[in-house]
Formats: structure tokens, sequence, C-alpha cells
């Protein structure tokens, strides 16, 4: 079983290093990162950017469908996530909370909170669909 820092070196020459996503937590059905807000994460408009926000949700998601794949599979890819925006951060640091809420044979899902550390607020509500990849018969 992969350990945290097994998934922070995995993502760390990666989009989610790059973003300075940290993975925090990890058991079974949970995972937990933050990334700090700084420039390289803002949108041009001084505010944090909402696609560093998905990365963010997304990492967490994805790691923890990794961290619960069922015995035969190879891997996995995202195949919808959805996002609701409910505000967002200047300074600080953002956390997320990723649980999931199916983890079948061929899907997983996982539904993921995104929230502002300093003032508590949220940020973000997020449901993530995984289909769950297995190696070609024969090859």
């Amino acid at each position: 079983m992969p350990t945290l820092h097994d998934f922070n070196q995995r993502g760390a020459a990666m989009l989610p290093g790059h973003l300075g996503i940290v993975i925090t937590h990890m058991e079974a059905g949970e995972v937990r990162a933050e990334m700090p807000v700084r420039t390289e994460v803002m949108a041009p408009n001084g505010f944090l950017h909402a696609g560093s926000i998905v990365t963010l949700a997304d990492t967490c998601a994805g790691y923890g469908c990794i961290n619960s794949l069922p015995e035969g599979a190879s891997g996995f890819t995202t195949v919808e996530l959805k996002s609701n925006h409910l505000g967002t951060a200047r300074d600080g640091v953002v956390l997320c909370v990723a649980r999931t809420v199916h983890s079948g044979r061929t899907t997983q899902v996982w539904d993921a909170v995104v929230t502002h550390r300093e003032s508590g607020k949220t940020l973000a509500l997020f449901r993530c669909t995984q289909m769950v990849l297995y190696p070609k018969a024969g090859a």
C-alpha cells in the first residue's frame, strides 16, 4: 500500500507538485490535502483560479481511487467531475477532504469539499466519477 510520502513523491514533478498540493492524510475511503494560495495558483483577476481548486479536488479523489482499487485493476481515469464554486481566496491555505461514496468494481464516486483554512469558508463542492481500468486480456 502506498504511503503519504509515495503519493506526494508521485505528484512532485507533475501538476499537483507544481501547484504545491501536499497530501496530508490518507485512509480507506478518505484523502486530505492542502495547497498554499500563492501567485502561481491565482487567476489574473487576483483570486484563486477555479482550475487550481479543481486540480486539488481531482488529485484527492484520484489518489483515493488509487488507494482503493479492486484486486486486478491496473489504474483509473476520471470520467466526470462536477464542481460547484461557492467562494474564493486571495491568501492562506486551501484544504480538501475527499470521501468515497461508491467503490465498485468498474467505477468509483468521490465527493470532495474544498475550504479556506483561515476562514473556514467552503470554497467548492465536487463529485468525481472514475472508471476503474483493467489490463486487456492477452496483452
